[in-house]
C-alpha cells in the first residue's frame, strides 16, 4: 500500500456532537489520503444520536483512532482542549490538527497543510484570502462573518484575515508553550483566543486558502447570539491586563 510521507507526523482532533450522519464518511475520506503515521482523536460530547458509539465501532476498524467520551456538552473549546491533552501526552505526533466532522473542512486540504506547516508554527485554513471562499451560505451570513472577522482583526491588531476559522494545524511545540489551562473560551471564540495568544507569543502564523462548504448533514450550530457573545469576549481578550503565556 502506497503511503505519503511528510516531515511531520500528524494527529487530527475531531470534536463531535450529533455527527453520526457524517462521521464514517469523513473518516473514510481522511484515511483514503494514506498519510503516513496519521492518527485521529475523536472527542464526543455524549451525542444523543449515538455518534460516540459509532466512533467506538470505527476505532475497532481503524487502530489509529482514539475516542474520548465526555459526559456532557461543554463547548467546542473544551472538546478541543481534551483532544489536545491526549495528543500532547504522546510523542508519536509532531503536529496537531483542528478539524470539523461535518465536511465543512474538506480532507483534501490536509496534505497542503502538512506542506505549509514545515515553514510555519501554525497553519490556518482561510476563507478570506485570495483563493478562499464560502459555499452554500446566504448573503446575510456571509456579510456577518466577513464584517465580524474584519472588526476582530482591527480590535486585536493581528494580521490574520480569518480569525474565526476552525481548520488549523499546530506544531506541538506551540501548544506546549501556550498556557492551555488559562484558555477561557469554551465556544467558537476559542478559535480567536488561541490564535491571538499564539500571535502574542511571536509564533509564525500562515493562512492558506480553503473553500468552506456548509455542512452536508445535520443542523449548523451557528447563531447570531454566538456572534454577539464572541464580540464581548474579543474586547475582554484585547484589554485584559495579563494574558497567561508560557514565555
Amino acid at each position: 500500500m502506497i503511503q505519503f510521507w511528510y516531515s511531520m507526523r500528524p494527529v487530527i482532533v475531531l470534536p463531535t456532537y450529533n455527527e453520526r450522519e457524517n462521521l464514517a464518511n469523513i473518516i473514510r475520506d481522511i484515511f483514503a489520503l494514506k498519510i503516513f503515521g496519521l492518527r485521529l482523536i475523536i472527542v464526543d460530547d455524549n451525542s444523543p444520536d449515538g455518534t460516540g458509539q459509532l466512533a467506538d465501532e470505527l476505532a475497532k476498524i481503524f487502530p489509529a483512532i482514539q475516542v474520548i467520551h465526555r459526559s456532557r456538552k461543554e463547548g467546542l473549546g473544551r472538546a478541543y482542549l481534551a483532544g489536545f491533552k491526549l495528543a500532547l501526552a504522546s510523542k508519536d505526533n509532531d503536529c496537531i490538527f483542528e478539524m470539523d466532522a461535518d465536511f465543512s473542512h474538506q480532507p483534501k486540504y490536509l496534505p497542503i497543510f502538512l506542506q505549509e506547516i514545515e515553514k510555519a508554527d501554525m497553519v490556518l485554513g482561510s476563507r478570506y484570502i485570495p483563493g478562499g471562499r464560502v459555499e452554500n451560505w446566504g448573503f446575510l451570513r456571509r456579510f456577518i462573518s466577513r464584517q465580524a472577522n474584519f472588526i476582530i482583526h482591527l480590535i486585536l491588531r493581528i494580521p490574520v484575515k480569518d480569525l474565526t476559522s476552525g481548520f488549523k494545524c499546530w506544531r506541538r511545540q506551540v501548544l506546549e508553550r501556550l498556557d492551555l489551562s488559562g484558555v477561557e473560551s469554551s465556544g467558537y471564540n476559542f478559535q480567536i483566543e488561541l490564535t491571538y495568544k499564539a500571535f502574542r507569543c511571536g509564533f509564525k502564523i500562515v493562512e492558506t486558502p480553503i473553500v468552506f462548504v456548509e455542512r452536508r448533514a445535520g443542523r449548523s450550530k451557528f447563531s447570531i447570539f454566538i456572534m454577539l457573545e464572541s464580540f464581548w469576549k474579543v474586547l475582554k481578550l484585547r484589554f485584559a491586563r495579563h494574558n497567561r503565556f508560557k514565555i
